[in-house]
């Protein structure tokens, strides 16, 4: 029978071209992972920016007694590097200890267990906040970080709960009419002297248990969305107080009276389609890109307009962004001076409100926020058309802010919000891909979200190295 594999002098002669494949011989030297991985790599990078962190509160935090604990800059390390590079649970990161050589690399050749790794995510969560602030310091001293110019948007981020896992006010109280009425037939047949109608394998006792337990988490769930009704109510008077503001300072200013009608005073109570889920609680059900609707957190994020890296990070659970630049503001403010201090914010027609504007008045930044939509295509006479006239002194923030827009100078900085917080968004979502949440509970989320913002910034910071 003929060999087509050995034909032909030819084909002899290309089979002695390949390179051999030998995965039996062993090392005459102990193998160094060092040696295997490039120069220029991130998980070195990862390594060198995390041993010049301090880590003095994640090291007093072990006891120091029973069997050696992995070191946390170790873990640290192995969660960023995850983070940075698509790999998220425990699980993949132990098993990328075994299979990936930048992990092996980050972990010293060793394997701690997704246990280990889960456990040290879960219980320094909160230390990860002050960490992300000794990243920007190190930024700042490499020369990367400059805070002058900063733009506010939000993302949303899918929960780790499916929307499906949600009940509304509504359908919780028919349930609850449901079980009540199952009770009262269960303890009427409960008292009947013949027991002879009760099912085989029925238990009475065990029915009514089920039953009131359900009531129990139905009305613990009824007072969750109660709460929240009330909460809402309070957001919704602070706004609907801004607007009327609002339409008061056009009429002041143009003498007549604003068109439209003025806008309707909140109601406030509980609504039957008001939600809770019973996965992740404190999750929403939000407007999504693409259209639809689902479970998820609005993750915040402000960014350098230079450097493209987030200085400050939040995660609310409100579906719009009027009242999040407040907080973000703060966190900007607690910033160490040696960053320097931001000067102009830049924001969407989200962030806009009277309010908002006096705020970063009174921090002494510039705003410049969308007071409406812009048209995506303007005519080249809107583009070059010659600014308005100086204003008055005595031109309140607003006033100060609309002038500002409507300057070639004003529409030029305001062009830089689409191309810096987005495109970090984008990056984060599709190449880093961070996608949902992999922890439940809105605090757990916060600290997870600062570990998302930290690694995309050493990720940054590589890459900002590299050119």
């Amino acid at each position: 029978m003929r060999d087509n594999h050995c034909s032909s002098p030819a084909a002899l002669e290309a089979m002695n071209n390949f390179r051999t494949i030998n995965r039996d011989t062993g090392f005459l030297l102990p193998p160094s992972v060092d040696e295997w991985l490039p120069q220029r790599h991130l998980a070195r990078f990862v390594v060198e920016v995390i041993d010049g962190l301090d880590l003095s509160e994640l090291v007093k935090a072990y006891r120091g007694s029973g069997s050696a604990s992995y070191h946390p800059a170790m873990l640290l390390g192995l969660l960023v590097y995850g983070y940075a590079t698509k790999v998220f649970s425990s699980r993949a990161i132990e098993r990328a200890t075994y299979d990936s050589v930048a992990f092996r690399y980050i972990a010293g050749n060793e394997h701690p267990d997704h246990d280990t790794v889960a456990a040290f995510r879960k219980r320094f969560l909160g230390q990860i906040e002050s960490l992300f602030v000794e990243v920007l310091k190190l930024a700042h001293t490499m020369g990367m970080l400059k805070l002058g110019t900063v733009a506010i948007d939000g993302t949303k981020v899918h929960a780790n709960a499916s929307r499906h896992s949600a009940l509304s006010y509504g359908h919780a109280q028919k349930i609850e009419k449901q079980l009540k009425r199952e009770v009262k037939q269960l303890l009427q047949l409960a008292e009947q002297a013949d027991a002879g109608d009760i099912p085989d394998g029925m238990s009475i006792p065990e029915e009514l248990e089920r039953r009131e337990a359900r009531l129990a988490a139905i009305a613990a769930a009824k007072a969750k969305l109660e709460a929240r009704a009330d909460e809402r109510l309070a957001r919704e008077q602070e706004e609907h107080q801004a607007k009327l503001a609002i339409r008061a300072e056009r009429e002041k200013l143009t003498g007549k009276k604003p068109g439209g009608r003025p806008p309707e005073p909140p109601t406030g109570g509980v609504r039957e389609s008001d939600q809770i889920n019973l996965t992740d609680e404190d999750s929403r059900i939000m407007k999504v890109a693409g259209g639809g609707f689902d479970q998820c957190y609005n993750a915040q994020a402000v960014v350098a307009t230079g450097s493209l890296l987030v200085v400050s990070t939040g995660v609310t659970q409100a579906g719009n962004d009027k009242q999040q630049l407040a907080p973000l503001l703060d966190k900007l403010k607690a910033l160490p001076k040696q960053l320097g201090r931001s000067r102009r914010m830049l924001g969407d027609n989200g962030y806009f409100s009277q309010a908002n504007v006096e705020r970063c008045a009174a921090a002494k930044i510039e705003p410049l926020l969308a007071m409406g939509r812009t048209h995506h295509h303007p005519t080249w006479k809107q583009r070059f058309a010659a600014g308005p006239r100086s204003l008055p002194a005595s031109a309140t923030p607003l006033h100060r802010m609309a002038h500002r827009l409507k300057t070639p100078a004003g529409r030029k900085l305001y062009g830089l919000r689409k191309q810096t917080p987005e495109p970090v968004f984008g990056i984060i979502k599709s190449v880093m891909g961070y996608r949902q949440c992999l922890l439940r509970g809105l605090k757990n989320v916060r600290g997870e979200w600062n570990l998302v913002t930290l690694s995309w910034n050493i990720k940054r910071m590589f890459a900002l190295q590299c050119c």
